[in-house]
């Protein structure tokens, strides 16, 4: 587990390690850095009405404080991001586990020892960054938006993840991607986690990896056709292959933006062998599914828009038992 104490302290070494630059080299990294603070209020009610139990109703307060540093002068540049949160409880009723409650928290915030929320939390995220010609590094926290990876801003504090990935334009309309990923730090905790994947993270045989690899390019063919292609693989529990077409027609009257996207995912180590399922590499799935990875997902949207309205039409469907 990585602790904010231990974020913070990264954060602050790191700080002092860029000012130790000498001030030349520091001219681009104070002049183009940026500091933004956003405040974000977040209620939330799931009330279950198709079963017995209690409802999850929180809400709270939360701050960013989010500074993006420039890049350092020369062939290499050297910049650094960092991210500061921290949330505070309005109401969340209830003890996690006790019976006959009206509600239960746990859904926003972490839990204290007794199943009560915690009044508060927060995180730092630090992200190192590397810059090359057109082509950036990044090593640290990540909020990353690919069609194999998302991070989840759905509570107060959204999800992070933890590892590297480079970003390539050297070529013309051709942009490069890929990366590894080893943590992620869950929307309602200051700790950071090995990954999973659902009906292999909860009960005693609970399993993690920490080995996320992908990769990926977007192919801007036309100014208004984009072709997309990005492999994840998450070691131990599934392949997955994904391409993706956008085009934008603009007509005589409007414009139709058409979306198709195709996902093709496949086990992967343990989870392709009874026994490594037996472990816990499983995945939920359909009734009588063997909880080994196998699924085909088509999906596509055609949205027409017209003087700031819209008028969408999709379609999707999934093949495959989990």
């Amino acid at each position: 587990m990585h602790k904010t104490l231990l974020a913070q302290g990264v954060a602050l070494s790191a700080l002092g390690a860029a000012l130790a630059v000498p001030s030349v080299a520091q001219a681009e990294f104070i002049k183009d850095s940026s500091a933004t603070l956003r405040l974000k209020n977040f209620y939330i009610n799931q009330d279950v009405r198709n079963q017995d139990a209690p409802r999850s109703e929180e809400w709270g307060q939360a701050f960013f404080l989010d500074y993006k540093s420039g890049f350092t002068e020369g062939p290499v540049g050297f910049g650094l991001d960092v991210l500061a949160m921290h949330a505070i409880r309005l109401d969340d009723g209830g003890r996690a586990g006790k019976a006959g409650i009206e509600r239960t928290p746990g859904g926003m915030f972490p839990l204290e020892s007794n199943g009560k929320a915690k009044n508060d939390f927060g995180r730092v995220g630090v992200t190192g960054k590397l810059r090359f010609s057109k082509t950036e590094a990044r090593l640290g926290t990540l909020l990353p938006r690919m069609p194999v990876l998302v991070y989840n801003d759905g509570r107060l504090l959204p999800q992070l993840f933890h590892g590297a990935q480079i970003t390539s334009n050297e070529i013309k309309d051709l942009t490069l991607t890929a990366g590894k990923i080893e943590h992620s730090t869950e929307r309602n905790s200051s700790d950071s986690y090995g990954l999973s994947i659902s009906g292999a993270n909860s009960g005693r045989r609970a399993q993690f990896s920490n080995e996320f690899y992908f990769a990926g390019a977007d192919y801007k063919a036309t100014k208004d056709l984009l072709l997309q292609y990005y492999y994840g693989n998450l070691r131990d529990f599934y392949k997955q292959h994904f391409f993706g077409l956008v085009h934008d027609w603009k007509l005589p009257v409007g414009a139709l933006k058409t979306d198709l996207r195709y996902f093709y995912s496949d086990s992967d180590g343990k989870n392709e062998s009874a026994s490594g399922r037996a472990e816990g590499y499983v995945s939920s799935g359909a009734n009588g599914s063997s909880g080994e990875v196998d699924n085909n997902l088509w999906s596509a949207m055609f949205t027409y828009s017209l003087s700031g309205h819209s008028l969408g039409l999709g379609y999707q469907k999934v093949t495959g038992n989990s």
